[in-house]
């Protein structure tokens, strides 16, 4: 198949292409830079050069394409900026209506399970459960309205479904990982009521594995979510993840209430001062990490014959220094 992807030179994307790539696909990945594309070119991709907000440009470049993969967006977890909203809302929305003026037949948008988070645990929920009125952030809420601009646009010639990863991890992250040794070597990484609730994980290889069983078998108008199976201790997985590099995890604990009287304060102050004064934590990244959050992914197993193609164990094996 000839595909088309956004965010190829970012973590998700650039694993996408690697294993598209294995399965003899043709790729064409957005590039805003040169430089960008010079990396797309290394991964075996075609660069297009443009951005998710030029219509002409990625209808263009989409021309041909049998699928159109949006894995583009702003995932900063902080107080959130217009930007933001542009890259994730109105970008989502630009890539797919132009995937359709290209006459593309399936659209899969890389989502999230934050569109669900609203500061609370979210405990083995499926793709049933409603997206909240309130979300724990900026980045929740604008990916929460990509993903129903995406879905919205599964008309006409062009079906579009979303995919849903938990934790993202694994080979070449660039992401999670590097923030987790610069949280623990700072001294900033604190357990929240000592860390020992369950989440879901997803390995970028189980990812790339939803992606490409949405390939085959996905439905216009559908949600999948896409985990590597049973939850793990949150404590356990990212010491774990840490020792993996040679970094020793903290033992110290923070209790809840605490840390949400800390942010209260903390977020006050920081929009007095503009900014200048930042939050140790963002309410975001509360809302994420400080409590249970744990998914069911047996509709992709069940609709789309999803399997994950690595266990836990094995990626955390994977990634040891050697």
């Amino acid at each position: 198949m000839k595909i088309f992807i956004t965010g190829g030179s970012g973590y998700v994307g650039r694993n996408l292409i690697r294993g598209l790539r294995k399965k003899k696909h043709s790729i064409i990945a957005l590039a805003r830079s040169e430089a960008s594309a010079a990396k797309l070119r290394q991964l075996g991709a075609k660069p297009a050069l443009g951005d998710v907000l030029d219509h002409a440009a990625l209808a263009k470049a989409m021309k041909g394409c049998q699928v159109v993969i949006h894995a583009a967006a702003d995932t900063n977890h902080g107080e959130g900026t217009p930007e933001q909203e542009r890259i994730n809302v109105e970008g989502t929305r630009t890539v797919f209506a132009a995937a359709r003026e290209a006459k593309v037949k399936l659209g899969i948008h890389i989502s999230t399970e934050a569109v669900l988070a609203d500061g609370n645990p979210l405990i083995r929920v499926n793709e049933s459960h409603p997206i909240p009125d309130r979300h724990a952030g900026n980045y929740s809420r604008t990916k929460a309205l990509a993903e129903i601009a995406a879905l919205g646009e599964s008309k006409g010639n062009l079906a579009v479904c979303a995919i849903r990863p938990r934790f993202v991890w694994g080979r070449d992250d660039t992401t999670a990982l590097p923030q987790l040794i610069d949280a623990a070597n700072t001294g900033k990484l604190k357990w929240i009521d000592g860390g020992h609730y369950l989440t879901s994980t997803t390995h970028i290889a189980n990812l790339v594995a939803g992606v490409e069983a949405a390939l085959a078998k996905a439905k216009g108008g559908e949600i999948y979510f896409v985990t590597d199976g049973a939850p793990v201790s949150f404590r356990n997985f990212v010491t774990e993840l840490l020792s993996t590099q040679g970094v020793t995890a903290p033992s110290g604990s923070v209790p809840r209430w605490l840390v949400r009287l800390a942010l209260h304060v903390t977020t006050f102050i920081s929009r007095v001062t503009r900014g200048r004064i930042k939050p140790p934590m963002s309410w975001q990244e509360y809302g994420t990490v400080a409590h249970e959050m744990t998914i069911d992914d047996s509709k992709a197993r069940r609709e789309l014959g999803y399997r994950p193609t690595i266990s836990v164990e094995k990626g955390l094996a994977e990634l040891r220094v050697k």
